[in-house]
Formats: structure tokens, C-alpha cells, sequence
């Protein structure tokens, strides 16, 4: 839609022992709204956005290089999936034809049209990849049904996928790249705005179950926003209503079952979080939106805010290599203490 163990035993601590973390400003070196964002180690990242617009440090973001896809200005990047500091593939949304994915191997010197949505009323939400060949798109309904498209060649080629029938109109959110989420080498998870359920494949995408979360769908900028995984049981998803972004109330689920059944925590965010991440090395969750940054070290039972700057989409391969991306050109890089 356009903005349309397992995990380990739950950790006892108050609040008070949370460590210090913070986001430390970077320079983009543009003012495209920034939506997409793919971390590859602690030197290399790509983000993208509007206007066309990619970027990528090889630095770890000390310098940033801004550049546009060549007669893609008028397109917005907002998913993003990179391999290396020479290998990423993007995705825009739009309707029909405005939806499109292109691949550079050359660190974005050059850029080659992979896929265009051969749906005339379809729009793209969202690209992930479990490796460098495999790999899945998600899009608004198309005759009633979410549309799945996945690859096993690096994107050269795209096979459409059935789905069980649409509740309504109900897709997802191309908000932070993060609706889709995979684990191991099958299996993915894909979270929904209108209904806010959750659909799972465990076979990279060939067949699907879906099931009810309690997170808020009482309008149409309210729904699932991320959906992310500790392993293949244990998972979170985030949203709210974007337009109420301070609103707190059911924008949380967690799964132990691996997404077939969702429940509201004891805690939450606070507010609308377009984005969350599991951070492994520190066993911690971190979710971001338009309203603030919030981190739980207790498997969302309790949450404390430590930013209140607007960030729409997050990035993290350790708590020493994340990264979040907001409006005109806003980068960070997180620092956990």
C-alpha cells in the first residue's frame, strides 16, 4: 500500500539496567525520503528512497555516495536488498508498471531492469532474499489475492505464486521494506495492513497458511508495518496507525509457534513502528517509526524509548553494524552504549 533455545528464556531486568544506546546522525549527501536500508557487514550499506535515489558506504557510513538509478528519477526505491559493496537489488512501488525491480553488480555504476509488475492494477510492496539467487517480491491484491512473485536466479527471472483469497483489499505496507521477513533457507513471513494477519510459507513462498494477530486494523493507515524473527518460532511484529503515529495501543504481537498464533505482550513501543529487529549478539529488539526508537531486552514484555527523532525503516547485522533511514535523507547508525 502506498505508505500505502529458540530465542532465549525471556530476561529479567527492570528498565533501569537497560544500557545506554542512541542513534548518531550520519551524513546521506541527499533529501530523498530514505525507506529502504540493507546492511551487509560494519563497512558496507545501501539505502534507498525517493527520487530514483540509492546510497552506499564503504565505510561504514563516515562518507555516504548518493546517486540515481539513470530513467529511474521518478521512482521510489523503497525496498533495498544488498549483497556486497558491489551487488544490490532494489525495488519500487508505484501502480502497475511504476513498480520495478533493477540489480547493479558494479557498485551502481550501472543498473539493469530486472522486473517490471506485469499487473496493470498491481503495486509492489515489498523484496527479500534468503541468498543471492533466491528470493521473493510481495504486492497489493490482483483478483483477490496478495501477490507473491519469487526468483531463483538473483531476480532474472520471476515465478507468480497462488495465495489463499485477500481479506478486502488487504495487502501490506511499503513503509520500511520489513513486511516480509526470512528465516533459515524457506521459510518467510509476510504481515498485512488491512486485516493485520500474518501469512507464512515454508517453502520459499510455494504454498501458505495465515493467521490472526491483535495488532489495530480499525483504518486504512492501520495494520502490520514489520514483521521479524529471533529463529524460526520466536517472532514480532510492529505497526499501529501511521497517520496517529503517538498512538500505542495495538501495535504489537509476538509468536513462540513460529506465526501460528500471535498475542499482545505485556509491554509496547510508544507508538506507531514502521520497523523492528532483532539484534542477536545482544539479544535485544529494537523498533523505530515516525514517533520515536524504543529497545527491549525482554522479548517485548518491556520497552524504553531512547529517541524521539523519525526514522522509517532499520537495518542491523550486530549491535555494532545497525543503521535506520528517515525522511529528507536522515541516516544513523546505532550506538549500543
Amino acid at each position: 500500500m502506498g505508505l500505502r533455545s529458540a530465542i532465549p528464556p525471556l530476561v529479567l531486568c527492570l528498565p533501569a539496567l537497560l544500557p545506554a544506546q542512541s542513534w548518531i546522525p550520519q551524513t546521506s549527501g541527499t533529501t530523498a525520503s530514505l525507506r529502504g536500508v540493507s546492511a551487509v557487514n560494519e563497512r558496507v550499506v545501501w539505502a534507498s528512497g525517493s527520487g530514483g535515489t540509492f546510497l552506499l558506504t564503504t565505510d561504514g557510513g563516515s562518507t555516504w555516495h548518493a546517486g540515481k538509478i539513470p530513467g529511474a528519477e521518478r521512482l521510489d526505491f523503497r525496498a533495498i536488498r544488498a549483497f556486497d559493496d558491489r551487488t544490490a537489488i532494489v525495488l519500487s512501488i508505484g501502480n502497475g508498471d511504476a513498480s520495478r525491480v533493477y540489480k547493479t553488480t558494479d557498485g551502481g555504476e550501472t543498473w539493469k531492469l530486472l522486473f517490471t509488475n506485469p499487473d496493470a492494477k498491481g503495486f509492489f510492496d515489498g523484496l527479500a532474499f534468503w541468498d543471492r539467487n533466491h528470493g521473493i517480491l510481495a504486492g497489493d491484491p490482483v483478483d483477490g489475492a496478495i501477490v507473491i512473485f519469487t526468483t531463483g536466479d538473483g531476480g532474472e527471472h520471476w515465478q507468480r505464486r497462488k495465495m489463499p483469497p485477500a481479506a478486502g483489499n488487504e495487502g501490506a505496507f511499503a513503509a520500511s521494506n520489513t513486511s516480509l521477513a526470512l528465516y533459515g533457507k524457506r521459510d518467510v513471513w509476510l504481515g498485512t495492513s488491512s486485516a493485520a494477519r500474518v501469512f507464512h510459507s515454508s517453502d520459499g513462498g510455494i504454498t501458505w497458511t495465515v493467521a490472526a494477530t491483535p495488532v489495530r486494523n480499525d483504518g486504512n493507515a492501520a495494520g502490520i508495518f514489520s514483521v521479524a524473527f529471533a529463529d524460526a518460532r520466536h517472532g514480532m511484529i510492529v505497526g499501529g496507525d501511521y497517520s496517529k503515529d503517538k498512538e500505542d495501543r495495538r501495535n504489537i504481537a509476538v509468536t513462540s509457534d513460529g506465526g501460528k498464533s500471535w498475542s499482545a505482550p505485556a509491554g509496547h513501543p510508544g507508538g506507531f513502528r514502521s520497523a523492528v529487529a532483532y539484534i542477536a549478539d545482544r539479544r535485544i529488539w529494537v523498533a523505530a517509526g515516525t514517533s520515536g526508537s524504543d529497545i527491549s531486552l525482554d522479548a517485548g514484555a518491556t520497552w524504553k524509548n531512547f529517541d524521539t527523532g523519525s526514522f522509517n525503516a532499520l537495518a542491523f547485522v550486530s549491535s555494532k553494524a545497525g543503521w535506520a533511514v528517515g525522511g529528507r535523507g536522515r541516516i544513523a547508525r546505532f550506538a549500543p552504549e
